[in-house]
């Protein structure tokens, strides 16, 4: 039976054990009512109370009272990502929508000013470009976050926040971590620095590590890993975290359910392995389509050709890590030749989402709202390809012959 140090991230002489081995043991331990080896779901609203309930605080999150405040499930998925991502704590929510939300509206006041990447998955763009400032007073900043000087040149003495997202969805801009962090810190007032990891899970980049201040994983994606649940990270200081719970969860009502959390939890043991696959895969994607005359261009943090391949390097959590399962695409033709070749595919799946066992393939044409803030090569029309676990032989098969196909 693993011991309770094993089920901490340690071994017995308090060394941490390695991030495969967390990713099994933590959040999870022998159900103490039945003896199983695996957390129960727990899935009742509510628990009961004491024999004197009068001075409990009803907000709290800390003990089990009501399931909005927090629950078993939720604690022990907390427990695992907070320690996979460095932090201190974690809260998990709902979504990595209900995350970005949370940490926006926790973390800023009416008058506050905000720098954001200028490609960001589009809730956060919406969020950021047009809710926060329109409803709530709150100031924000557009920037190209690739280039650090651009975010110091956008620093007021308001500025509170700077959120980016790296890689970025859909184009796969890289920004540089460590350089916008010392930023921030080095500012003449308190800035935070938050990052969008989703792209690159714990296992490819540990974002806290290079001095951001809160990192925020949709755990939708790579950490569940199997497309069946929804939830999402952030994790910082407790003293973050627990403004979080406070505002968004308990107040807001942002709760993650049990099964939620239980099947993210799940899924979540086997996510070094699937990443590795993941990396492997697109890579090798990447760099078939950089060769085929079809292809027009091929947006991928892995291949040295990508303007920021030095920096998604430098940024790796350790020698097993890569540059995950996400890559952009534009093919020699029209819009109605990008929808022929999507049609013409077997294995790869058109849907949206990615960190999927399955390959998910979406078409992104020429009206997207964010279009005027890419690079031009994308603004024909291109593919956001999320790379599954499938064999990659087939996987570029398919590819080959679906262009084949749609007469490409």
């Amino acid at each position: 039976m693993a011991s309770s140090f094993t089920h901490q991230g340690f071994t017995s002489d308090h060394q941490q054990l390695g991030f495969s081995t967390r990713s099994i043991h933590l959040g999870n331990g022998t159900d103490a009512e039945t003896g199983a080896i695996r957390r129960p779901i727990t899935l009742a609203n509510a628990y009961a109370l004491p024999e004197d309930p009068s001075d409990i605080n009803w907000s709290s999150s800390d003990t089990n009272l009501y399931t909005r405040n927090g629950h078993p499930n939720q604690r022990y998925l907390e427990a695992k990502i907070a320690n996979l991502e460095g932090a201190e704590d974690a809260v998990v929510l709902a979504s990595g929508v209900a995350a970005l939300s949370a940490t926006f509206t926790t973390l800023l006041n009416r008058g506050d000013h905000a720098i954001f990447s200028d490609t960001t998955y589009i809730a956060a763009y919406r969020l950021l470009h047009e809710i926060l400032p329109k409803k709530y007073g709150i100031e924000t900043t557009i920037v190209d976050s690739s280039n650090p000087d651009n975010v110091a040149q956008a620093i007021r003495p308001n500025t509170r926040l700077i959120h980016i997202e790296t890689p970025a969805n859909p184009t796969l801009k890289v920004s540089d971590i460590a350089a916008i962090a010392s930023l921030a810190h080095h500012a003449d007032h308190q800035i935070l620095l938050s990052v969008d990891n989703t792209f690159n899970s714990p296992f490819n980049v540990r974002p806290l590590d290079l001095g951001a201040d809160i990192v925020i994983e949709s755990l939708t994606k790579y950490i569940n890993g199997h497309g069946d649940a929804l939830g999402g990270a952030i994790a910082t200081t407790k003293d973050i975290t627990d403004e979080i719970r406070f505002t968004a969860q308990v107040n807001y009502g942002g709760i993650i359910s049990p099964f939620n959390a239980w099947l993210i939890n799940r899924g979540s043991v086997t996510l070094p392995l699937r990443m590795k696959q993941h990396n492997a895969s697109a890579l090798a994607i990447a760099k078939h389509l950089e060769t085929h005359q079809a292809v027009r261009f091929v947006a991928y943090p892995g291949l040295p050709s990508h303007p920021h391949h030095d920096v998604a390097v430098s940024q790796l959590a350790n020698k097993h890590s890569g540059f995950s399962g996400v890559l952009s695409f534009g093919l020699h033709t029209d819009h109605a030749g990008h929808n022929r070749f999507v049609n013409n595919l077997n294995i790869i799946t058109s849907a949206v989402s990615l960190g999927h066992d399955e390959s998910l393939i979406v078409f992104l044409g020429e009206d997207d709202e964010r279009q005027y803030l890419y690079s031009e090569e994308f603004h024909q029309g291109f593919l956001r390809f999320a790379v599954g676990l499938e064999d990659t032989e087939d996987l570029i098969n398919d590819i080959d012959q679906a262009i084949l196909a749609a007469g490409i």
